[in-house]
């Protein structure tokens, strides 16, 4: 069972920032103490011009992988929807689920996002589970429900026993990051 705190969700409305401050928050962390053993991905969107054409998975280390895209292919017609995009499950798995594989070094995961995407993927919430039972800290984002209505892998995270959530908005955003960072230094220095 993990201990309470050790989970800690960003949530807010798309574009107020929740994989900037989780990306700023590793970057902080990183710099503060670089021995560190942190795994996990974030997600950052594709562009073609000023238009946004999809979404690429990338580990911490830098390596990407499609996730989702506009852009038609034979193989997307098979892919599930969300929105307008094509989500490229295969893509997502080979390179995030590794990131997810519980290691007994590891200091902190970092998951943006457990999201629709994301959870089309029939191994990622299993993974996300392992990783909250691990009682290794884990910081992520999520996104806001819709019509009141959380993506049920998304409820099921929230309503975790160890789970903290911060819900972000644009006068918050400096307040949040500061909070988060602090609680993150104060597990790690309690492993």
């Amino acid at each position: 069972m993990a201990v309470p705190g050790k989970c800690l969700l960003v949530t807010g409305p798309p574009g107020v920032g929740k994989s900037t401050l989780i990306m700023r928050v590793f970057e902080t962390l990183r710099a503060s103490n670089p021995n560190l053993k942190i795994q996990g991905f974030y997600t950052s969107e594709v562009r073609r011009g000023s238009e946004r054409v999809g979404f690429q998975v990338v580990t911490l280390d830098g390596r990407t992988a499609p996730l989702a895209s506009t852009i038609s292919s034979p193989e997307s017609f098979r892919w599930p929807n969300v929105g307008k995009y094509k989500v490229n499950v295969a893509s997502f798995e080979s390179l995030a689920l590794p990131e997810l594989q519980v290691k007994e070094d590891t200091d902190l995961f970092i998951i943006d996002e457990v999201g629709k995407m994301e959870l089309y993927s029939s191994s990622f919430f299993p993974a996300v589970l392992k990783v909250l039972e691990s009682n290794i800290p884990l910081l992520a984002s999520i996104p806001i429900p819709k019509f009141g209505r959380d993506i049920p892998g998304v409820a099921r995270l929230k309503n975790h026993p160890g789970a903290t959530i911060f819900t972000l908005s644009p006068s918050n955003r400096d307040a949040v990051k500061e909070e988060i960072y602090l609680q993150l230094v104060d597990l790690l220095s309690k492993q």
